[in-house]
């Protein structure tokens, strides 16, 4: 896949960012904006490898799961998407409208073990809704 235009601002921030974490290279904070930033200009393996490291710092956070899921789809790694979502879901992930639209998943979506996994998570949530609100 070719890589997006990379707007001069956007340049810019990728250099300070990448500048801060050769300054420091466990600056959580600064990893999740660059991986944001890769994904955003399409340099998908770069931005995975920052979520990968991010996932070894902290494993069961379900916004890092979340956006490892994210990165595996972009570069067409169902199988760890597929596994990385199911965890993220698993340690507390919630925004199901955000994943529903979120186009960094499409190639998981497409999945039919993602498909039945999520029907019946959703089936499952809508239920629970329905006995909530009863």
């Amino acid at each position: 896949m070719a890589k997006k235009r990379i707007s001069k601002t956007d340049a810019f921030e990728i250099q300070f960012y990448e500048g801060l974490i050769a300054k420091k290279p466990d600056f959580f904070d600064a990893m999740a904006l660059l991986a944001d930033l890769y994904t955003k200009v399409g340099r998908y393996e770069d931005g995975l490898v920052l979520d990968e490291k991010m996932y070894q710092i902290d494993p069961e956070n379900p916004i890092i799961l979340y956006n490892l899921a994210c990165s595996y789809s972009l570069v067409n790694k169902v199988d760890l998407s597929f596994r990385t979502i199911k965890k993220a879901i698993k340690c507390g992930y919630e925004d199901f409208d955000h994943l529903d639209a979120d186009k960094d998943l499409r190639n998981l979506k497409k999945d039919q073990r993602f498909q039945k996994y999520y029907s019946a998570l959703t089936s499952k949530r809508n239920r629970v809704n329905e006995q909530a609100n009863g």
